[in-house]
């Protein structure tokens, strides 16, 4: 099955390359399969792929930690205050349709133009996922479990650790396969957007310069990477739902 999974791909490139030396476009508007590949290979070999991907990844992930403790800790908080929850279910209603990526421009006047402002961005967007998710999460959570834990004794810390939580997590989780893809896109938008290193802006300083081979080449690496990460999330749900009937074998008659 891993190899049949491949040949979408295979087919994919196949026919990029037959396009692009079929005549219809300029190599300058659609540089062939090949070239980009050969490019992506001395962009390797130099060193280079790895320096503007290793910070693009840097960035995204960092961003998607902090955003997924920060959304999951108020989701909790949201759900259990009424405080709280009157304070940022508007914000989080108005917020989370919006294209944060609006805010860049003030973000920048204020943290200037480093890592710090990148990752701001990312946590600022994918946190609102993780939020919405674990508040839908701890919703969908059976009454029946909330009561018993109570008739046994449960506090309100014991309630959210060893019952809400638990209960959440598949749909916590899905808010984190959400988010981590958001993550990488903002940074690279982020990157595109202000300039220096990282894959987003390897592509800017490439567009600088009419390198149409170079603009191509980041626009697969970034989606080699996006499906690296996305293929890890899967994995670390399925590692960490071993336990939930999600995992199970579907039933034979």
């Amino acid at each position: 099955m891993a190899r049949l999974s491949v040949l979408p791909f295979l087919a994919l490139l196949i026919v990029w390359e037959a396009v692009a030396r079929s005549g219809l476009f300029t190599a300058f508007v659609l540089p062939s399969a090949s070239t980009v590949l050969l490019r992506i290979w001395a962009d390797g070999a130099t060193g280079e792929l790895f320096i503007h991907l290793g910070v693009t990844l840097y960035r995204a992930l960092v961003g998607f930690l902090i955003a997924a403790a920060l959304g999951i800790l108020l989701g909790l908080i949201i759900t259990r205050v009424a405080l709280v929850r009157w304070f940022f279910e508007p914000i989080i209603s108005i917020g989370f349709p919006m294209p944060k990526i609006v805010f860049l421009p003030i973000v920048t006047l204020w943290l200037g133009f480093d890592d710090t402002l990148k990752i701001t961005m990312v946590v600022v967007d994918a946190a609102f996922p993780v939020v919405t998710a674990t508040i839908a999460g701890v919703a969908g959570v059976e009454k029946e479990l909330t009561w018993s834990a109570r008739s046994l004794g449960a506090n309100e810390r014991q309630m959210v650790r060893e019952v809400l939580f638990p209960a959440a997590l598949p749909q916590i989780m899905t808010g984190l396969q959400v988010a981590l893809p958001v993550a990488l896109i903002v940074c690279v938008v982020a990157e595109m957007l202000t300039g220096g290193k990282g894959l987003g802006g390897a592509m800017l300083g490439a567009s600088r310069v009419a390198d149409s081979p170079g603009i191509f080449a980041g626009i697969v690496e970034i989606a080699v990477a996006g499906y690296v990460l996305v293929q890890g999330m899967s994995a670390i749900r399925s590692k960490v739902l071993a336990w939930h009937p999600e995992a199970l074998p579907p039933a034979t008659v």
